[in-house]
């Protein structure tokens, strides 16, 4: 199958790798700099996806606020934001939860399709304008949504999302920023538990530095680059 999008993960994390404190819970781990190039990043996405279990948490999506930033994706005929899509085997809505009144088009990705009785025709899930069903792996779902307009996606999280996808080597950029912060625990942003990650994940040849970029408050951006078999994947996008 060809690969026809670009996907690049995107997060902020402690010097030993952690996502959250050791006792869990919502973490804000980033600063000034780091919310910088996160926007720049949904700047750049056609989409974003985030798992359900991280919306549940956080109860919110991030959205682009530099005005520069919501210039440049109107001067490119985007819309001001980019799609969210969210990952969930349910499809679930709480209507107080503060995404669905976000000011973004909201996607459904999941394994089920509800119906009314009585009828085939599949239901659109409350709170969501589309429903995207994941029918056998990662590739040909992702394949499905560059299909529906969304090529350049980030990868908001959360670490089970991330690892999922990371087994699945659909990952072609890491965008880490390193926050000066030493957190301890389990969660860190590729979970221990189960492992199966593809072995040349860990060559030294995996992934190609692209940026070094020092941050404000002592932040660090690294930017790496999957390097695949030439003709395996989509060109790069701009």
């Amino acid at each position: 199958m060809q690969k026809q999008f670009w996907l690049r993960l995107v997060l902020a994390i402690s010097l030993d790798g952690r996502l959250a404190p050791a006792i869990g819970g919502p973490a804000q781990l980033g600063g000034v700099g780091d919310r910088r190039v996160l926007e720049e990043a949904l700047a750049w996405a056609d989409g974003a996806l985030l798992g359900a279990g991280t919306l549940r948490t956080h109860r919110s999506t991030c959205l682009i606020r530099d005005q520069d930033l919501l210039n440049q994706r109107k001067s490119a005929g985007h819309s001001a934001q980019p799609t969210a899509v969210v990952v969930s085997r349910q499809q679930w809505y709480a209507a107080e939860v503060p995404f669905f009144q976000q000011p973004i088009e909201r996607w459904l990705l999941s394994p089920h399709f509800a119906k009314a009785k009585g009828s085939k025709d599949p239901l659109l899930p409350v709170g969501y304008e589309r429903q995207v069903l994941f029918e056998q792996d990662w590739p040909q779902a992702l394949n499905r949504l560059a299909e529906l307009g969304l090529f350049r996606l980030v990868l908001l999280g959360g670490a089970q999302l991330a690892a999922s996808l990371l087994q699945a080597d659909v990952v072609d950029e890491l965008q880490l920023t390193l926050t000066p912060k030493l957190l301890g625990g389990m969660h860190a942003w590729v979970p221990f538990e189960g492992g199966g990650l593809p072995d040349d994940l860990g060559d030294a040849e995996a992934w190609h530095l692209q940026t070094v970029e020092p941050l404000t408050d002592n932040e660090l951006l690294l930017r790496y680059e999957r390097k695949r078999v030439e003709g395996s994947r989509a060109d790069r996008p701009v």
